[in-house]
């Protein structure tokens, strides 16, 4: 039997290496942790079960699922766009025929990826194509760092690409929504976006092509004589925002994560060169101020940032507002400082060891802000103890961390000669905006969310039986102590799973597909709950097997709770037992009814023994 594009996917990916390629995950017994890229916390409440395939948040989300869920939330994509991008990382070839695939999003990613194809096949083809195609070598980019970056050229032609979309079956209204052409204002003509320039085609983290950048090949100004822009981009479309995507962050993920840093470099061909030397943690912000959304995505593969671009600290510049931003999110900020007037791509022609060493020698923000703002104006004279004042003391005014920010403070009121509480008078005085608006995060689930989620507990003793199966999954052989008898006190859904447990640690072949989806989502959620326990209580030692690790104090303190908690249950359930039997005696009162009472009563008092010798037990 074939099988569905779906299950190859999920046959060929590890949900451990897919998640791993978005955020940094730390081992954790059999499984891997992190702090959930989904909500802020400071504590890693998000487990990987490479075991089971699957992924859970135990802090405010409480979000869960598989690969393709977990692609849909990271990616903000519906799960056609999820199954694309899996697809493609798992060499599985889809039909582009099937409907349920062709959402609008689809066909943009496919006009990008042909337009990317074009590109190239001018930059190799044409006659025109090839002088770009010396001049990029002749800038130090090498020919498989060429076909690695896709890079490509667009011809000097009014409709050039638009036409050759067109005759695949793509309209101009689809080529216009994705960045590529223009409608005129005078006419109902269309005309390309990119006319006569170098293409750089940019990537999702999926190295799906979604947006491009165009350098100016040749002429600089247009027939009417205006200035042309040097670059221009894609603008924003369905499938491209330039403020939550960084150029190279596709090949560069894995290293930053390894190097535990992120280069962060002003251009596309900067990014190009750092990486073709062997820098391949370099990524490029393309020519823009850093946004919350790329620093967002940065840390999830490492909290240290080296920038590599020009951070006047004199300039209200968008790059200052950037770093401050990354002051309020936490990083550990440094500053490579090029010699000279090069930048990293001349760096790295010259001489890859002129970038090396810069990247090694990176001052920290504290340094870099004090000697460049210091180097400026004379602390001597009262005007310059002023500006310098003026310029550093927002900038100590965003640092999140209170004794890093008290040290910056002695250190601003050491160098200007004056009392540390003058310094903090004035950072009183200092208001800082907060983030905007769209950066903003719900750190708590909506109510409703956490009501229609199957995984929710709200009652005491849902929260005792699953502790139960919790308790259970920890250590097996507990399972003994439920008699039969004792399936009367639980839920249905709470003796299915008991008794699937039960048939599995005898060792029979039991599926746990054969229960309802939310049934089997639910025993799912317990079992990540349960081994995240043990890899949060224990050492990590991989070659130990789940109960190994356990002292016998530790085994008896788990059958100990274990056994309270099922006495609880009971307890619990003979309570309710007697206030559902006292309620009847009150109505047979009522009604006159004797020997009902009598009834009711000794079925009371027989009930009340049961209880009371279940507490003395």
């Amino acid at each position: 039997m074939a099988f569905s594009p779906i299950d190859e996917i999920k046959s060929r990916l590890d949900v451990a290496e897919v998640i791993g390629g978005y955020v940094k995950l730390q081992k954790a017994g059999v499984n891997f942790r992190a702090p959930c890229p989904f909500h802020s916390e400071k504590t890693p409440s998000f487990f990987v079960s490479p075991a089971r395939q699957s992924w859970h948040c135990f802090g405010a989300c409480s979000e869960g699922g598989d690969i393709f869920k977990f692609v849909m939330k990271i990616e903000s994509v519906e799960f056609g766009d999820a199954l694309r991008i899996l697809a493609k990382k798992a060499g599985v070839e889809l039909k582009r025929q099937d409907p349920k695939l062709a959402t609008e999003k689809q066909r943009l990613c496919e006009i990008a990826e042909l337009a990317c194809k074009f590109f190239e096949k001018q930059l190799e083809g044409s006659r025109e194509g090839k002088e770009v195609k010396n001049y990029l070598l002749g800038r130090g980019i090498k020919e498989e760092t060429i076909k690695k970056w896709r890079l490509g050229y667009s011809p000097d032609l009014w409709a050039g690409l638009s036409d050759f979309l067109v005759s695949r079956g793509y309209k101009r209204e689809e080529i216009e929504k994705a960045g590529l052409c223009l409608k005129s204002e005078k006419s109902s003509n269309y005309y390309d976006r990119f006319r006569g320039r170098i293409m750089f085609p940019v990537f999702d983290f999926g190295s799906q092509v979604v947006g491009f950048g165009g350098r100016v090949f040749k002429h600089d100004s247009r027939p009417d004589g205006q200035k042309e822009a040097k670059y221009i981009n894609t603008p924003n479309t369905l499938i491209y925002d330039k403020s939550r995507i960084l150029y190279g962050l596709q090949t560069a993920g894995t290293e930053i994560r390894k190097k535990n840093f992120a280069v962060l470099v002003e251009g596309y061909v900067d990014a190009i060169m750092a990486q073709q030397a062997g820098f391949e943690n370099t990524v490029a912000s393309s020519g823009t101020a850093l946004t919350p959304w790329q620093l967002k995505i940065l840390k999830r593969h490492s909290e240290n940032l080296f920038t590599a671009f020009d951070m006047d600290p004199a300039g209200d510049t968008a790059t200052k507002r950037s770093i401050g931003f990354a002051q309020e999110m936490g990083f550990n900020i440094k500053v490579v400082v090029m010699p000279g007037d090069m930048d990293p791509a001349d760096a790295v022609l010259k001489d890859p060891k002129i970038w090396q060493d810069s990247v090694e020698r990176a001052r920290t923000i504290h340094d870099f802000y004090f000697e460049n703002t210091f180097a400026k104006f004379d602390k001597n004279f009262l005007e310059g103890k002023k500006e310098i004042s003026k310029i550093l003391i927002p900038i100590i005014k965003k640092i999140p961390n209170k004794i890093e920010q008290s040290l910056w403070v002695k250190d601003l009121a050491e160098r200007i000669g004056t009392r540390e509480e003058n310094v903090l008078e004035e950072l009183e005085k200092i208001e800082i905006a907060g983030q905007e608006p769209y950066f903003q995060e719900a750190t708590e689930p909506a109510v409703e969310e956490i009501a229609s989620s199957p995984l929710v507990v709200n009652t005491r003793q849902g929260l005792m039986e699953e502790r139960l199966v919790i308790l259970a999954l920890r250590a097996p052989k507990n399972l003994d102590i439920i008699q039969d008898s004792d399936f009367g006190f639980l839920t249905p859904h709470i003796v299915d799973m008991i008794s699937f447990l039960r048939q599995k640690e005898k060792g029979k072949d039991v599926l746990v597909q054969n229960f309802s989806s939310d049934l089997a989502k639910r025993l799912e959620y317990l079992s990540i709950k349960s081994e995240a326990e043990i890899a949060l209580a224990t050492p990590e030692d991989p070659a130990k097997k789940k109960m190994d690790w356990m002292k016998k104090s530790e085994a008896e303190e788990i059958e100990e709770e274990f056994r309270a908690c099922l006495r609880e249950i009971k307890t619990a359930a003979f309570k309710n037992k007697l206030d559902e039997i006292s309620q009847k005696i009150k109505e047979a009162e009522v009604g006159k009814n004797p020997e009902m009472v009598l009834r009711l009563m000794k079925e009371f008092n027989d009930f009340s023994k049961q209880k009371t010798d279940l507490e003395i037990i």
